[in-house]
C-alpha cells in the first residue's frame, strides 16, 4: 500500500496538505487530517466534492456521470468522494478556504416554526436553531450553502440550501420541493408539524458569491434552484452591492412558480435587479418569457458586450446546457459557479 503527498490549492491561494493511500478517497482522507472539504452525498452522486487535478495520477471511482460531465472529465476535473491516488497529486479547488472547515462538522437542534406551500409541490420550511454550548442562537453560514436535515431517530437526512442569510436570532429558511416517494418529502407531508425538533448539520457547500470585482451578476435558477439565489441576492441587499444583477428563473407550469411576493420586495432593495420568470410549458396568458432559464440567458448573452458572472443551480441538464452556452458565448470557465440538485 502506497502513501501520496495530497496538495489542495484553494480560488485564493491557500493551501492545505495531506497523506492519503492508494486505497482511500481523497474526501475520506482529509477528513482524517481534520479537513472537511465541501461534500454532500460521498458516493459520487452530486457533484458537490469537485475539485480539478493539475498534476499527479489518480484513478476515478464509480459515480453518477450527471455528477461529472465527460468533458470535465477529460480536462482533470474529479469528484474528491471516489477519486483514489495513483501518485502524489496537486488539485485546484474551485473555492475560497473559508469553506474548508478545520474539525468537525457542527450539528444543532432546530424546532419547526413555520410550514407553508408556497407552489404546486413546493414548501418553505422555516426553522429556528436551539441555543449552542455557548447559549447563542446565531445561524453562521455563507450565501450558497446547505444544510442536511435529520428527522431524530428515523435515520432520514436530506440536504437542502438556504434562502435567508446568517443572522443573529437561528433562523434558516428552506425551499422544498416534495419528490413522489421521498422519505424525507413523505415525512414532511404527513408528519412534520410546527413545534417539531429536527437535527441540522452544517453548514456545507461551496457555492456562493465569488468576488470578481463590478462585473454583472446573473442569476439561474430551475424551480428550488432559487434558494441558494434568493440568499445571494439578499446578500447583496443587506450589503447594498452596486452589481448589475440579472435572475432567470424557471419552471414548467405557471402553477409551480413561487416566491414572487419576495422577488418583488427584492427588487425594492436591491433596484438594479431584473427578474426573468421562464415557463417551459406557458398558458395562453402568459406574457413573460416563454422558454427555458437557458433559452432566455443564450438570447441576453447574444447580445451583451460584457460577460457576467454566472451562477447556475437546478436540475443537471439546465447546468450543462447552460455552462455550454455560456462557454460558447465566450464567458470564461472561472466566471461560472453551478450547484446541481439531483433527486433523493
Amino acid at each position: 500500500m502506497n502513501n501520496h503527498a495530497i496538495e489542495l490549492t484553494t480560488r485564493d491561494g491557500s493551501q492545505f496538505r495531506f497523506n492519503c493511500t492508494d486505497d482511500q478517497n481523497l474526501l475520506a482522507a482529509a477528513a482524517d487530517a481534520q479537513i472537511v472539504l465541501p461534500a454532500q452525498c460521498g458516493y459520487g452522486n452530486c457533484g458537490t466534492c469537485y475539485a480539478d487535478v493539475t498534476q499527479g495520477d489518480y484513478t476515478l471511482g464509480k459515480h453518477n456521470p450527471a455528477a461529472l460531465s465527460l468533458e470535465d472529465k477529460q480536462k482533470g476535473g474529479a469528484l474528491l468522494c471516489c477519486t483514489f491516488p495513483q501518485s502524489d497529486l496537486h488539485i485546484s479547488l474551485p473555492f475560497d478556504h473559508d469553506r474548508v472547515l478545520i474539525g468537525e462538522i457542527k450539528i444543532r437542534s432546530a424546532e419547526i416554526i413555520a410550514i407553508k406551500t408556497v407552489g404546486e409541490n413546493t414548501l418553505r420550511l422555516e426553522l429556528c436553531l436551539a441555543p449552542d454550548e455557548n447559549g447563542g442562537n446565531g445561524a453562521e453560514f455563507e450565501p450558497g450553502q446547505f444544510m442536511e436535515l435529520e428527522v431524530p431517530g428515523q435515520d432520514i437526512k436530506r440536504a437542502y440550501s438556504l434562502s435567508n442569510t446568517g443572522n443573529w436570532e437561528g433562523k434558516l429558511e428552506f425551499l422544498i420541493r416534495l419528490q413522489p416517494g421521498g422519505l424525507f418529502s413523505n415525512w414532511l407531508k404527513e408528519q412534520a408539524a410546527v413545534g417539531q425538533m429536527l437535527l441540522v448539520h452544517g453548514p456545507k457547500g461551496s457555492f456562493g458569491l465569488y468576488e470578481s470585482g463590478l462585473k454583472p451578476r446573473w442569476f439561474v435558477a430551475g424551480g428550488t434552484g432559487l434558494a441558494p439565489m434568493l440568499s445571494m441576492l439578499r446578500r447583496m441587499a443587506e450589503f447594498q452591492e452596486p452589481h448589475p444583477a440579472r435572475l432567470y428563473f424557471g419552471v414548467n407550469r405557471a402553477e409551480e412558480l413561487f416566491c414572487q411576493a419576495e422577488l418583488t420586495a427584492l427588487q425594492t432593495e436591491l433596484p438594479q435587479l431584473q427578474v426573468i420568470y421562464c415557463l417551459w410549458k406557458p398558458e395562453d396568458n402568459w406574457d413573460e418569457f416563454c422558454g427555458t432559464p437557458v433559452d432566455a440567458l443564450t438570447q441576453d448573452l447574444m447580445s451583451t458586450t460584457v460577460m457576467p458572472d454566472i451562477y447556475l443551480c437546478g436540475p443537471p441538464k439546465l447546468i450543462d446546457a447552460a455552462e455550454t452556452t455560456a462557454r460558447a458565448h465566450g464567458v470564461p470557465d472561472n466566471q461560472i459557479l453551478s450547484e446541481r440538485f439531483l433527486p433523493a
